[in-house]
Formats: C-alpha cells, structure tokens, sequence
C-alpha cells in the first residue's frame, strides 16, 4: 500500500491574507488601524492663543461698551469701543509678525468685529439718544448694524480682488469710531442725546450706509513699517500722541470725520483724472505699468 508524505503545515503568517501581514514599510500607526477594536489615530487641532487673546480682548471691549450703554454709562461705552478698535489693529499685525495667521483666527476677528464695531455702537448711540426718536431712531440704528455685518462679509469675499491701497466702503471701525466719537464728545460736552437727535441719526445713518458704498478709502497698508525712519518721524509720532491724549473726545472725533469724508475726495480725484473709481480689479492701473 502506497504511503503519502504528509505536508508540514504553513507558518502562522501564510494564513493570514497579503494585506493582514506585517510590513516593515507600513507604519504601526497604519498597521493598527485593521484593528477594529482600536479606536482609530486622529491628530488633534489647536489654535494659536497670541493672535486669538486679542480679538478675545477686543470682543470683551464690545460687550463691555453695550453694558456700560445699558446702564447709562456713555463715556465709558465710548472709549471701550476706542479700545476695542486698538487691539483690533494688533492681532492681525501679531499674527503675521508670529506667523499664526489661521483660517479661524480670521473668521474670529470678524464676529468679533461684529460686535464691537457693529451692534456695540448701533446699542450705544441708540440708547444715547435714538430712542427718543421711535421707529426713526430704531431704524437708522439697523441700518447701521446691517451695514456692518454686510461690510464684514464683503470685505471677507472680496480680499483677493480689492487694490489693498484703499478699503471698499468706509471700514467699520472707523465708522464705530464716528458714532462712538461723536456720543463721547457730546457727552464730554454735557450735552443730552434727546437735543441732538436728528444731528446723532444723520451720522448713525451715513456711517451705515457709507460702509456698503463702493467709495475708496486709503487703508495705509503700503506703509512698511519694518524700514527705517528718519528721526523725525519718532519726534512727530510723540507729538501725535500728545496732541490726542490733550483732548482725546475732541481730536479723535475730528480724526475720525477727516477720514470719513476723505473717501469721497478719493472718490472724485479718481474720477477727475480719469481712473477708474472701482477698486475691485484683479489686474494693473495703465499708470502703474508703464
């Protein structure tokens, strides 16, 4: 009767499938990922604190001014929005100089931005002196809100199409600082919101309206800070502080209502030399390529 050789079994490894196999070139992170009673390896996403503290800051700063509004508290109101505008300027400018720019960092500044430059100084002169008004003063006082949330969102859309010399529409802290200038320096002043109603709506109204026009104005970022200055720059940037903390509602104020009309000024200059008054544009001016 003829004998069979029986076959020597199969290490353990043949049995398992290819892809089952250990693999030198497969990382264990991979390799244990077959496992299905291992829950699977994510990677955990942070954010940067430096840049993100001062939105944090500035968004403080808004909610603090509709509280000192809510208690009858108009000076302080005022300048938290003054500060809130400070610390708004430094956390991009950290961010770039910390290289911590983030995707969330820039869609925090803007709710953040809504607040302090949008709804805090829409409350604050609304309870300074609109509401006397009734539906006409609740009204320029939405028109204002709705005209920062719209400038907000359009600025975010259109930033790779805008000449970054000038801003589409007045920028909004700009336009929180005319109306909170303007409610710091009457209050300074001592006179009451019910007496300067219509002049307190007619700025309310054309700081809203003027943030969703298509009016240029200069946004001084082509100024690089990093190159040397002459001396006399640091003498007139001392004289500047101390005229401002002089008299801060006055010299603010009329700062602030300089700029806010300088837009139109570039606006028909544009259109005396023959440029084109729109600055969203994606290619050069037939000036700037010769």
């Amino acid at each position: 009767m003829a004998t069979f050789k029986r076959r020597k079994a199969k290490s353990n490894i043949a049995q398992f499938p290819k892809v089952l196999r250990p693999n030198k070139n497969i990382e264990r992170s991979e390799y244990l990922d077959h496992d299905a009673t291992d829950p699977p390896v994510r990677r955990r996403r942070g954010i940067y604190l430096l840049p993100n503290a001062f939105t944090t800051a500035a968004l403080f700063c808004g909610f603090y001014a509709i509280v000192m509004a809510m208690n009858l508290r108009f000076d302080q109101a005022s300048i938290a929005i003054f500060v809130a505008m400070v610390l708004d300027s430094l956390d991009g400018r950290v961010a770039r100089l910390t290289n911590t720019q983030s995707e969330f960092g820039a869609q925090y500044d803007s709710l953040s931005d809504m607040v302090s430059f949008g709804a805090a100084p829409a409350l604050v002169v609304y309870e300074w002196s609109l509401r006397g008004m009734g539906k006409l003063g609740w009204l320029a006082a939405f028109v204002y809100c709705a005209g920062g949330a719209l400038r907000l969102a359009r600025f975010n859309t259109n930033i790779a199409v805008v000449d970054k010399r000038y801003f589409q529409g007045l920028p909004s802290p700009a336009a929180a600082a005319l109306v909170a200038g303007f409610v710091w320096l009457m209050d300074d002043l001592g006179f009451g919101g019910a007496s300067l109603s219509w002049a307190a709506w007619t700025i309310t109204l054309y700081a809203g309206l003027t943030m969703v026009s298509n009016v240029p104005f200069y946004s001084f970022k082509d100024i690089n800070l990093r190159k040397p200055m002459p001396f006399i720059a640091a003498f007139l940037l001392v004289l500047a502080l101390v005229v401002i903390f002089s008299d801060p509602s006055k010299v603010l104020f009329g700062l602030f209502v300089l700029y806010g009309l300088s837009g139109f000024g570039v606006y028909f200059w544009r259109w005396f030399k023959g440029k084109p008054v729109s600055i969203v544009q994606t290619e050069l001016e037939h000036d700037d390529k010769d």
